[in-house]
């Protein structure tokens, strides 16, 4: 389209710069509001795999981001002492298993792209949307602490629990899929070596205690999960903090000195996690773009490369399209199927991850003892191939009729 666009991008992590900097590259004047005080940096592991790779290619940030890639050989599961029962190395299902040959932090993605966002970008740190009233030719948006303001269109970029999906799509309920599984990421550091390996430990009761690489000698990238029946969110954080002293307590391996430290870091962030399913995500003046729109759980390792995708394709189909109108429903067009494939859960969903019963945490660890043989690597190998299942639109701007 011709006319130059005034929009707003709302929220974190990758979706929002990736957004606002491909937008802006495009010509539109673009202002980002942030929750956080400043831009988060660190954060746990990442992948640049598929088409989300691709994507981070067209915006010309490979040579940046490869030079924050982590180093990891792959992931195994230990036991009780730490020792592996199974390896998957980082080369099976040709670089792109569930440890891909391309991990980076989030923060460190995130920041990479930030950095490449042109000057002319409006930063609004510390504040959020409060409400959104759409009218047939703009958009007038509330903010916490900023007086309101008016654009031509609104993008949610902002995660699971989106305010902008709540201001101007419906409470939660009405799109977030619980998966039954309490999560929590943050760094730590731990008494043993993990050699580059991302190591996972399973316990029966559905729990998981996991530590991967940190670019910090000395820190692990941590995660607690454990599978409940109560699906209400716990918001409280000295609730989550109780409840994984509770469900952790006699786990074993390096669970207590995570226990021991996690009140006191700096990164600590929980999610109950859920999908996120619309039947529209995009309409009115308003986009969703990433988690906001259709989070696939970071179960199915798709996030990310659905956030770059997905911020691509919008500013590409507004790039292409006569009319807003027209360019949000391509957007939709083309995000739909993709979107349906990445949010399938792998094998076993939940349960696989985080096994209940005795018998089921040792068929778990001979499945990854044999994901990379016949007949277990043909049931899997689609699943770590959704991430190519979207054939990209090359979309090129057009360079002879300036917006006005």
């Amino acid at each position: 389209m011709n006319k130059s666009l005034n929009v707003l991008v709302s929220g974190a992590s990758i979706a929002r710069p990736a957004t606002a900097l491909l937008l802006a590259r495009l010509g539109h004047t673009v202002t980002v509001v942030e929750r956080a005080p400043a831009l988060r940096t660190g954060g746990q592991t990442v992948d640049l795999r598929g088409a989300g790779r691709t994507v981070v290619d067209r915006m010309g940030l490979t040579a940046v981001t490869d030079a924050k890639l982590l180093h990891q050989r792959g992931v195994a599961t230990v036991d009780t002492r730490g020792r592996h029962f199974s390896e998957l190395s980082v080369e099976a299902f040709d670089g792109n298993g569930i440890v891909s040959t391309h991990e980076i932090l989030r923060g460190d993605l995130a920041e990479s792209i930030v950095g490449a966002v042109p000057s002319s970008v409006e930063w609004i740190w510390d504040d959020t949307v409060t409400a959104v009233e759409r009218a047939r030719d703009h958009v007038d948006v509330s903010f916490e602490k900023t007086d309101d303001r008016r654009f031509d269109l609104v993008v949610g970029a902002d995660g699971l629990n989106s305010a902008v999906r709540r201001a101007c799509f419906g409470p939660d309920e009405a799109y977030l899929d619980p998966i039954g599984l309490r999560y929590a990421w943050f760094t730590a550091t731990i008494d043993q070596p993990l050699d580059d390996w991302y190591l996972m430990h399973n316990h029966v009761g559905g729990r998981v205690v996991s530590c991967r690489p940190s670019r910090v000698d000395g820190t692990v990238k941590a995660s607690l999960a454990i599978r409940g029946t109560d699906e209400t969110p716990l918001r409280d954080r000295a609730a989550q903090w109780d409840m994984f002293d509770d469900a952790f307590a006699e786990v074993g391996w390096v669970a207590p000195q995570l226990l021991e430290q996690m009140r006191d870091a700096d990164d600590w962030a929980y999610a109950d996690l859920a999908a996120v399913r619309m039947d529209s995500f995009a309409r009115d003046r308003v986009a969703l773009v990433g988690d906001a729109g259709y989070c696939p759980t970071p179960l199915t390792g798709l996030g990310t490369t659905l956030a770059l995708v997905g911020a691509y394709v919008l500013a590409g189909e507004i790039e292409r399209a006569d009319d807003l109108d027209t360019a949000l429903a391509g957007y939709e067009t083309v995000m739909r199927p993709f979107i349906d494939r990445c949010r399938q859960l792998p094998p076993g969903g939940a349960s696989g991850y985080a096994p209940s019963s005795r018998l089921a945490v040792v068929l778990g660890r001979w499945t990854y003892r044999s994901m990379n043989r016949w007949p277990m690597r043909n049931l899997l190998a689609p699943q770590f191939a959704k991430a190519d299942g979207i054939d990209l639109p090359d979309y090129r701007p057009a360079a002879t009729t300036p917006r006005v």
